[in-house]
Order: structure tokens, then sequence, then C-alpha cells
């Protein structure tokens, strides 16, 4: 026996040690605390139960629940169920009702129990996706939302200013006395905040004077995953530029900003 041997013992007997096993009295449903991490710092948990010659194994929702508590929604991105439907795929899982399950033999139990803990990992891991994946993925998330409010917009709307530059903006709201552009931020920053107020305050002058309309800006900040810098939202007040706040979307403020004349 080589000395690699001795590791993937001790290995498997770090997994012995580290699983513990706790019987539902009553249910037929027993779970089982791994040693792996999951969202919250905590043990990755599972749940099995035996029905004639087959065994359940479940996430018992816990997956897409953790996220949703972390303000992670799979149902509003494209992106995020894309990649979801991938993991499950890869790993022979079943999704309904937002529980991870699979079905296993005597036989392949180990091996499905496996898989089932490699999805619920890899799903988790849409919490920390990459900034530019989740930045995307924030402008989705506004973009469902004015469709839910019956907003009529345009998206990726482009605009030419005074200095003959050209500037795309993510949303579009034409009404018949004012426009308004959109800018969602999922995070701040001093050069952000600097080329939106830039571009919008560019674009204002040429395009009041050809549409003889008002021309207004605002900005949705995702305030849910970190406050914003007092600075930067005193930055968009200051040159009359509107703020919103991602996590009051759902208040009457919201849709005055958005109905506009």
């Amino acid at each position: 026996m080589s000395w690699i041997d001795d590791r993937i013992e001790a290995y498997y007997q770090w997994l012995k040690d580290n699983t513990a096993i706790k019987e539902d009295t009553g249910t037929g449903w027993f779970s089982i605390s791994t040693p792996f991490i999951g969202l919250f710092n905590d043990n990755i948990e599972i749940f099995i139960k035996k029905e004639g010659d087959k065994i359940i194994l479940s996430d018992d929702s816990q997956t897409i629940e953790n996220l949703t508590l972390l303000g992670v929604d799979v149902n509003r991105s494209s992106k995020r169920m894309e990649f979801m439907k991938y993991v499950l795929r890869n790993y022979g899982i079943q999704f309904t009702n937002k529980e991870l399950t699979v079905t296993a033999s005597e036989k392949d139990f180990p091996q499905k129990k496996h898989a089932l803990i490699s999805a619920i990992s890899e799903i988790s891991d849409l919490d920390i996706t990459t900034k530019h994946t989740v930045a995307s993925v924030f402008i989705e998330d506004v973009q469902t939302y004015l469709v839910e409010q019956d907003v009529i917009f345009t998206p990726q709307f482009i605009a030419k200013g005074s200095t003959g530059l050209e500037f795309n903006f993510d949303f579009h709201i034409a009404g018949k006395k004012s426009e308004l552009v959109i800018k969602p931020f999922n995070s701040l920053n001093q050069g952000s905040v600097e080329r939106f107020l830039f571009s919008w305050q560019d674009i204002r002058e040429t395009r009041e004077s050809v549409t003889k309309k008002e021309m207004k800006s605002l900005a949705i900040i995702n305030d849910t995953i970190n406050e914003p810098k007092k600075e930067y939202i005193e930055a968009f007040k200051s040159k009359h530029a509107d703020v919103l706040f991602w996590s009051l979307r759902n208040t009457k403020e919201y849709s005055e900003k958005l109905n506009i004349a």
C-alpha cells in the first residue's frame, strides 16, 4: 500500500467520523449531516427514505430556500436557471417544487448520495458568481420587474450627447411630456457613478432640444447586499438624478417614479 492509499483511507475515515445520522421518528425519513459546508457555513444536510427497493434522497428544498434568503431568485433569471439545469443534468438530479431529489438502489446509493451533495454545493455557488455575472443578473431582475409592472420600455437605449459621443442606457421609458433613462447598479463606486452622471448630462440638453420633452434619469441601486455609501447617493441628488433602492421596489414611490407623463 502506497502513501496515497493511506491518505485515501484517512479521508474515508474523516467522512465517516463527520457524518451524523438522525431518524425522524414515525415518518421513515432520516437526516444525514455531512462534513461539507453549505451557504451559511453550516453542514450540508440531506434526507433519505426507503420505499420498497428504492431509496429516495432529498435536500428538503433547503438549497433553493437558502438562496432565496440571500436574495438569489433562480426563477427570475434565465442565466441562473440555465446554470442550475446544467448542474441537474450533469448529476442526474430531479427538481420539483424547489426540491432536489434523486432515486437510488442499495447498490448505487453511495454514488447517488455523492451526486446530490455535489449538485447542492454547485447550485449554492449561484450566491458567489462573478461580479460581472451578478451585475448582468441584476439587470435581468430589474427588467423582469418592469415587465411585471406593465411598464413599456426600450432596453439597451442608445442616445448621442452634445460631445458627439453615443451612450448606452439599460432602459428607456418615453412619455408624452418627458422621458426617463434607467441604470441599475448592483454596486456603486466612484467611477460608475461619474460615468452615469456624465453620460446622462451629456445627452440631456441634446435630447430636450430635439424631443421637446423633459429628460430625467433614474438610478436603481441594489441595496440588499451592501449599503451604498451616502456620498454616492448625494452625488446623484446633487445632479438631480433620481435614486430608488431595490429593497423598496414594492412601495408606492417606485410606481410613481416609473409612471412618467
